[in-house]
């Protein structure tokens, strides 16, 4: 069987189920959530061995440890895993929620009410917690999904998702759609360009991961693509800040999981408080293994201030403020107040996530303002850009994109919506 018909079997079984999916009630996708996230935590060491292979094989393929730790399934990760599922169970089903509704002079009535997408295609690296998180958000909006991770975490995946299913179907019976969550067991490239050139069953695709693939699966796709390029997110540290808020904030958005796209890549501080703050951050920095390049202003103050470890200290070039790392390595630039740091961040940011920490609320304003990133902060980390953090369940990813769905993806943008019209009679002259 050729490449185009493997993926033309996959998505027409995953259109199949979507139409399966959205004649389900609220209750019946909620019963399967939950025994969804028991079955999980029920095969937790099955979990594990499954993902000691892929740590293995990411191993082998040289992935960084912060790659690694991305990749890992331990007790505590299936447990948030099954907490994702049974948070969105909780949740509002957006499914049929009015959106608007009007009735026109003739006396036509109009509603808008949400409705599924129909079969949606999750392409992502590492983090197997997607299988669980983008499954469980499709199926309680009454989409299919079709999930193709990294081949380093193909067997966590598959059994993330053949648990899921399983559970779905001893909690339904004949309801629970056969199709409705599938993993696309194969490694080959060309899986993806055939997949997502079949029109007529896929609706959506949302890649995660990095910039590379991205632009990869957004210049191949032939269906429409919501994306975001990158997190190249900032953290400015103005004039008027609280210092010591300002340290626990900087180390939280860049050390606490630097892997993940809302941690910090670049630190601005304001030149009015730059020989005394600098010094302080840098220190603790470098006590967690961080890396910092440097731009001349930051470079002179911290050589004069500190001891400088020469292996962690580097001057930054152009194509560095642009960067996203994923790991152990800072920008850090000194500015000249609020407006300067906004120039920055729109035209080196990648529109995901930023932060200012002051006690001055028109700076703050300004920032929050000018910004044009989908998540703006004032004193806060910036890797609370999350769906669970923000109320939404497990997310099924974050959007740069400024059309349509924006920030983190929770239940209501995985909707579309339709008008019903409602008449007696009316015809239009």
């Amino acid at each position: 069987m050729s490449m185009v018909d493997q993926m033309t079997k996959l998505a027409c079984g995953a259109k199949a189920a979507s139409r399966g999916l959205s004649q389900l009630s609220s209750e019946e996708k909620n019963r399967a959530l939950f025994a969804m996230a028991d079955a999980l935590v029920n095969r937790a060491p099955q979990l594990k061995e499954a993902n000691a292979k892929d740590m293995a094989t990411g191993a082998q393929m040289g992935l960084s440890s912060a790659m690694l730790d991305r990749l890992k399934l331990d007790d505590k990760r299936i447990a948030a895993m099954a907490k994702g599922l049974r948070e969105v169970a909780a949740l509002p089903d957006p499914v049929g929620r009015v959106l608007d509704e009007r009735t026109r002079p003739n006396g036509l009535r109009l509603r808008k009410i949400a409705t599924p997408i129909g079969v949606v295609v999750i392409i992502y690296e590492s983090r197997p917690n997607v299988t669980a998180d983008a499954a469980s958000l499709c199926f309680k909006t009454g989409n299919a999904t079709i999930l193709r991770g990294g081949k380093e975490a193909l067997h966590s995946n598959t059994d993330i998702a053949e648990t899921m299913v399983a559970a779905g179907r001893a909690a339904l019976g004949e309801r629970f759609p056969a199709h409705a969550i599938q993993v696309v067991n194969t490694t080959d490239r060309e899986a993806i360009p055939a997949l997502l050139s079949l029109t007529q069953y896929v609706d959506l695709c949302m890649p995660r991961g990095g910039e590379g693939l991205i632009r990869a699966v957004a210049e191949c796709s032939k269906v429409p693509v919501i994306k975001h390029y990158k997190g190249v997110c900032h953290v400015f540290v103005d004039r008027a800040a609280d210092l010591a808020m300002a340290e626990q904030i900087v180390m939280n958005a860049k050390v606490q999981r630097p892997a993940v796209c809302n941690a910090a890549e670049t630190l601005l501080v304001d030149a009015a408080v730059a020989t005394q703050f600098l010094p302080a951050i840098a220190a603790k920095l470098w006590n967690k293994g961080v890396e910092l390049r440097a731009d001349p202003a930051t470079f002179t103050v911290l050589n004069a201030k500190l001891e400088t470890p020469k292996s962690k200290l580097k001057a930054a070039v152009e194509s560095d403020w642009s960067t996203e790392y994923n790991d152990y390595i800072l920008n850090v630039r000194t500015v000249d107040g609020v407006a300067a740091a906004i120039a920055h961040i729109n035209h080196y940011g990648s529109a995901h996530s930023d932060a200012i920490v002051t006690a001055d609320e028109t700076a703050a304003t300004r920032f929050l303002a000018e910004v044009e990133s989908a998540a703006v902060y004032w004193n806060a980390s910036t890797r609370f850009t999350d769906g669970g953090e923000f109320g939404m369940g497990a997310e099924i990813g974050i959007s740069t994109d400024k059309i349509g769905a924006r920030g983190p993806m929770g239940l209501d943008e995985l909707c579309t919506y339709k008008w019903l019209g409602y008449g007696t009679g009316q015809v239009r002259g």
